[in-house]
């Protein structure tokens, strides 16, 4: 009875208030963002401890007033990242072509030449919402994302639609080994964002990252050894208010000639460079470093990198770049 209620109280949400504010034009649903962001600022602060929080365990050199600048400016960023979300919704392609662009295809379109899969390996900065409507028919290769389902089935039925009306195929744990097994008719760029918290600290690449030690998911790595796919980072710049420009650096094109953990720590770091140059874009509300580090680090990463190693043999040739790190076998999803 209660999924029921959550399922009618949902719908009628989106089709009452969400969807028709969506329609109107992006200026307009600004407004609303601009004040949200004054009740988030002076008068409901949105998890004000936990960002405050992360941001001086993030840059604890900085003063307090950098700091509050950060986070404010995050505010900011959050009520315009909603505002976006809602035109999502209904945006057109034509709309969203003219605000999100692709600074240079040049490497994603010879990767594609090549017939090789690709892993997009990113974080949660900027807008990677639009990222994930638009890749489809951004770029020539077939877009796929990996997705956590919501406990909300109406809301988890419907931003997966939106999201894959131009085409993103939405992957989940129970499908996405079939999927990417597959041979497909044109190659496939799997959309991964990284940078969440792993369920388990125990199966966790553990590294540096912001400061910080911090558990990362090892499963954009294993994924590219396993289907032996190029990894390309891409960080999402904002040009102005509701414009942005994508860039790519390539990791690598062949998986098997990396170090173990090479490809976690390339693309983590890239990240965190990312967000050391604009740090109000990431997401800061989010819980990132809630698993505490174990004991016995040292041993579980022997025991993660021999067991893949074994997995993947080509690997043994190689060094560990971080003796510190054990491995996961979780991957990321959006």
């Amino acid at each position: 009875m209660g999924n029921k209620i959550s399922y009618i109280t949902s719908a009628l949400a989106y089709y009452i208030v969400i969807y028709p504010l969506s329609l109107l034009p992006l200026r307009i649903i600004y407004l609303f963002s601009d004040l949200l962001y004054l009740l988030l600022v002076y008068v409901i602060p949105y998890r004000k401890q936990l960002i405050r929080k992360n941001i001086f365990k993030a840059f604890p050199q900085a003063s307090h007033g950098q700091r509050k600048k950060i986070k404010n400016a995050f505010y900011k960023h959050l009520c315009d990242l909603l505002a976006e979300s809602i035109k999502n919704i209904s945006i057109s392609e034509y709309e969203l072509r003219k605000r999100f662009k692709i600074s240079d295809h040049t490497l994603l379109n010879k990767l594609y030449a090549e017939g090789k899969n690709v892993l997009l390996v990113s974080g949660h900065y900027n807008n990677w919402e639009w990222m994930i409507t638009a890749q489809n028919f951004l770029l020539r290769h077939q877009a796929v994302g990996i997705g956590m389902p919501l406990s909300n089935v109406f809301w988890n039925k419907k931003l997966n639609q939106r999201r894959g009306r131009f085409g993103m195929k939405i992957l989940n744990a129970s499908n996405v080994h079939e999927y990417l097994g597959q041979d497909h008719t044109k190659p496939i760029a799997t959309l991964v964002l990284a940078d969440q918290a792993p369920w388990n600290s125990l199966k966790a690449y553990w590294m540096n990252f912001l400061n910080q030690k911090t558990a990362v998911f090892f499963g954009c790595e294993q994924l590219a050894h396993q289907y032996n796919s190029a990894v390309v980072y891409f960080v999402i710049n904002k040009r102005r208010r509701g414009y942005y420009k994508v860039d790519f650096q390539l990791i690598c094109t062949s998986p098997s000639e990396m170090s173990y953990g090479e490809i976690t720590e390339k693309h983590t770091k890239l990240l965190e460079r990312s967000i050391n140059k604009k740090p109000e874009y990431w997401l800061w509300s989010h819980n990132r470093w809630k698993r505490n580090v174990p004991e016995n680090l040292e041993e579980l990463r022997k025991e993660q990198q021999e067991k893949f190693e074994k997995r993947f043999p080509t690997t043994l040739l190689k060094k560990d770049p971080n003796s510190e790190n054990p491995t996961s076998n979780q991957f990321a999803k959006f």
